[in-house]
């Protein structure tokens, strides 16, 4: 797993509020706690509101909200090729609906290389 994408989940995991220790969260991610160590004070660092130390453990303290539009890249891909499946089906009469949604993704999300329909 690469490390953004390691970063990405350890917030996803922490965002209910609750103390956890390094030895769990390098378990969860399949890292070491070495790893987790350097993780929080990376997250710390660039602000995120990441408060513990080794040894007693790790939580997210502030409310952290995140766009909904954070998606993998496979999540995108998969988005993108089910709309594009929906919109080019002429007889779907969801079509119109889906060529509207594929640019809507074209605009918020240039990472997802699609070119609005």
């Amino acid at each position: 797993m690469k490390r953004d994408q390691r970063l990405f989940d350890l917030v996803q995991l922490m965002r209910d509020g609750k103390l956890r220790t390094a030895a769990e969260l390098a378990r969860a991610m399949g890292v070491s706690t070495r790893t987790i160590w350097r993780d929080m004070a990376m997250m710390a660092e660039t602000g995120l509101p990441v408060e513990g130390e080794r040894g007693l453990g790790y939580i997210l303290r502030a409310p952290l909200v995140l766009p909904p539009t954070v998606l993998t890249p496979e999540e995108l891909e998969a988005l993108v090729e089910g709309l594009r499946g929906m919109a080019d089906d002429a007889g779907n009469p969801r079509s119109k609906a889906a060529r509207s949604l594929l640019y809507k993704v074209a605009t918020l999300l240039p990472q997802a290389g699609v070119t609005p329909p």
